[in-house]
């Protein structure tokens, strides 16, 4: 597990050092307790992962410190550094706000010909599908305890869906497993922020993709 970062961009450490721990309690929780994702095991058991805590207090510093992980992470071998988990604690608590950056984080993506290269996922903690209620426990399976920008490699994504030939249910499959576990039974997975963030989460988010 690698939780160093660059100095300049990254939250005070003891602070960092808890809102990291609070997504790794996520990933071993949820993403891999309730097989959300198959391929994440592996390069969690490898410390492939590498955890970055933003200090970012607006898009525009969250927009540089992008540029800077995904620079980091194209320029790093995947033995080391498979993916990476930018998460940003004190900014874009509004998912509508959060939504809207990652137009800018793909064009991040592109502007240093990247694209093609390296993949940006996302995770919120107040995800919400399109058209559905915000205490739909199926909105859990993007859910994550901060804001937070997931770069991963096209090769990667590539050998995991080739090793895993049904990788096209496994959103059916997940759907599935959120609605018999129930938001009881993801509220005792007890994997939110223990961090305070900086500003008040919106109450309503939607889903704008």
């Amino acid at each position: 597990m690698n939780l160093a970062a660059p100095a300049s961009p990254s939250a005070p450490s003891e602070r960092a050092d808890l809102v990291a721990a609070d997504m790794v309690r996520w990933l071993e929780r949820a993403v891999i307790g309730l097989n959300l994702c198959p391929f994440a095991k592996g390069v969690h058991a490898k410390g492939q992962i590498h955890y970055v805590v933003s200090a970012a207090t607006d898009s525009a510093a969250l927009a540089q410190h992008l540029r800077r992980e995904l620079a980091d992470l194209a320029a790093t071998s995947a033995e080391v550094r498979d993916t990476t988990l930018l998460m940003a604690p004190d900014c874009l608590q509004d998912f509508l706000e959060f939504n809207d950056f990652l137009d800018v984080a793909e064009r991040v993506l592109q502007e240093l010909n990247l694209d093609g290269t390296l993949q940006i996922a996302s995770f919120h903690p107040q995800f919400q599908f399109a058209g559905t209620d915000a205490d739909d426990v199926t909105n859990c399976t993007n859910r994550a305890p901060y804001p937070t920008l997931h770069l991963l490699r096209e090769g990667s994504i590539d050998r995991a869906v080739q090793a895993y030939p049904e990788a096209e249910a496994i959103y059916e499959r997940n759907m599935e497993v959120l609605e018999q576990l129930g938001m009881p039974g993801w509220q005792a997975l007890e994997v939110g922020a223990n961090v305070s963030t900086t500003t008040a989460a919106s109450p309503t988010p939607k889903d704008l993709a």
